[in-house]
């Protein structure tokens, strides 16, 4: 039987009992042989764009289950993936840019699943921007320990919400929105505060350095008021 980390046993539990998956960007296999021997999916599919890590799908998939023949399949992104094939989609590990590419190649299939699992290493302001400028709303958000990092998940859904189109991806509003208030855990007040010191030593280093235009300034200074009227709701 797999054991999950934190991370990835927080992506499964977005996992409704039921409910087909691919795993896009699988690597090990983990997720989707967990959700399979657990009985939570009863159909999984993993897929990677590298031939070395779905052979590592392959490799513990033959050695936990050997008799059973299991959906691997070499490729990129959603390519691989029928229009509405599963329930669906998780991804995990990879850069909230290229998540948002992987969806953006073909948006009316990326529409068809009924809703995905999301964990950015990092730019999840942009995917968040992305998201919500093309008709899906998040409709859960989690924060996990890893190790020293808390990890952000997010599951989406494909339905149009209201948005401001003047705002763009790098706006504060997309990193850290209120919906981390609504959706608050254990973690959410650590995680604000360490965005919030680290903000505040970019401004201190801003500072020191006679380069930096006062309208840079005035940015960095409302970031830090953004994330202090944030705290203060929770």
């Amino acid at each position: 039987m797999i054991n999950l980390t934190q991370r990835l046993a927080s992506i499964a539990s977005e996992i409704k009992t039921g409910e087909t998956v691919a795993d896009i960007g699988t690597d090990h296999g983990f997720l989707p042989i967990f959700l399979w021997e657990r009985n939570i999916s009863p159909k999984v599919i993993m897929s990677d764009i590298s031939k070395g890590s779905l052979k590592k799908a392959e490799d513990n998939c033959k050695l936990l289950y050997p008799d059973v023949s299991f959906d691997l399949r070499l490729g990129s992104g959603i390519d691989v993936i029928e229009k509405g094939e599963v329930d669906c989609i998780t991804m995990a590990g990879m850069g909230g840019l290229l998540m948002a590419e992987i969806l953006s190649k073909d948006i009316e299939k990326s529409h068809s699943y009924n809703k995905l699992v999301l964990q950015p290493r990092n730019k999840i302001g942009v995917l968040r921007h992305w998201l919500y400028n093309n008709g899906f709303s998040i409709s859960n958000e989690k924060l996990v320990r890893e190790g020293k990092f808390i990890c952000e998940i997010i599951t989406v859904i494909p339905k149009e919400c209201a948005v401001i189109k003047s705002m763009g991806p790098d706006r504060i509003e997309y990193q850290y929105p209120h919906s981390l208030i609504d959706f608050k855990g254990p973690l959410t007040e650590e995680y604000l505060n360490k965005k919030l010191r680290a903000e505040k030593m970019v401004l201190e280093s801003m500072m020191k350095s006679k380069n930096v235009t006062s309208g840079d300034l005035r940015k960095r200074i409302y970031r830090i008021d953004y994330l202090e009227r944030l705290i203060n709701k929770l």
